[in-house]
């Protein structure tokens, strides 16, 4: 009888499925309209929203291309290897797409512009792992992750959970500054009362002025600048950890000036007018913000490793 067959253990394992990047670039163009495709209405109320109200939400339509630079940068690790794709992204890039559809026809509590945003967020996830699979998606999860964050306009429902807390901030420290520079100022709630030889002036710390918006601005531009110019995770924390009493800092002298120019024209307090001085004062806090990268930058201590070794002597 002759012997029954063996199988050699030296046998190769089934090959994973590999694409090509110019492949997997054909593949993302399409999913990338199908994408659009389906979450067109959440694109449409974001674009509307970010153009509408530039001062406040107008860095959310500039996030994705950040995004796309910081995966830009690693795109020579990216594509050292071929990429393998994952196929449990085509599922999560499936109930991304579900959870949006119940937000949209579900209950009204769901159909909320943050809300149906996590879909959109889960199906990025999807597509990310489908086309570039488990290895090439470690050099993508924070670009994702941070486009997901901070590209989207958060609604006055969750705005206001902070808003009165920024807003009695922004007047105390405002009345405070006013008095300090001799300009007689009253403080009310959110109300300063600015006195002009002896005739009173009011400006109302409106919401537009809590620093809620600039304050989100800020953890944007801190978080990219940190994870491009700091090597040191506690670094990085300092830094976007910072954005919060910045932007506190620099909104308490938007509404002091405010209030000098309330002085000698109250339109000034309202209006186009008002949303222009609030550009004008991000000049300053990001320069303000540049000194604080800077400072922390030079709390790296280079280990010269040749001084370590010990003497042949």
């Amino acid at each position: 009888m002759s012997a029954a067959p063996t199988i050699s253990a030296s046998q190769p394992a089934t090959k994973a499925v590999e694409i090509s990047p110019k492949s997997a670039m054909m593949a993302g163009g399409v999913l990338v309209v199908l994408l659009v495709s389906v979450f067109w209405e959440w694109f449409r109320r974001q674009v509307a929203w970010a153009s509408h109200e530039p001062s406040d939400w107008g860095h959310t339509l500039i996030i994705p291309f950040i995004s796309g630079y910081f995966v830009w940068n690693k795109r020579h690790i990216i594509l050292a290897q071929p990429l393998r794709p994952a196929w449990i992204g085509a599922l999560i890039m499936i109930f991304g797409i579900a959870w949006y559809m119940v937000c949209n026809v579900g209950p009204a509590g769901l159909a909320h512009h943050n809300i149906r945003s996590t879909g959109l967020g889960i199906t990025l996830i999807g597509i990310g792992l489908l086309l570039l699979g488990w290895r090439a998606m470690e050099y993508v999860w924070f670009p994702l992750f941070y486009m997901i964050i901070f590209a989207q306009t958060v609604s006055e429902r969750f705005m206001n959970l902070v808003t009165y807390r920024m807003q009695d901030i922004s007047a105390k420290g405002a009345y405070v500054l006013l008095n300090l520079i001799g300009i007689q100022t009253d403080h009310s709630g959110n109300v300063l009362t600015i006195f002009k030889d002896g005739e009173p002036v009011q400006l109302n710390v409106a919401e537009a002025c809590s620093g809620m918006r600039m304050l989100v601005a800020f953890l944007a531009l801190g978080v990219a600048m940190a994870y491009v110019s700091l090597p040191k995770l506690w670094q990085q924390i300092s830094l976007v950890a910072l954005g919060i009493p910045i932007s506190i800092f620099v909104n308490v002298l938007r509404v002091a000036s405010l209030g000098i120019l309330g002085m000698f024209d109250q339109n000034f307090m309202s209006g186009e007018f008002h949303h222009m001085i609030g550009l004008v004062w991000l000049l300053p806090a990001f320069f303000s913000y540049l000194g604080a990268l800077w400072i922390l930058s030079q709390f790296l201590v280079e280990v010269d490793e040749t001084s370590q070794e010990p003497n042949a002597s």
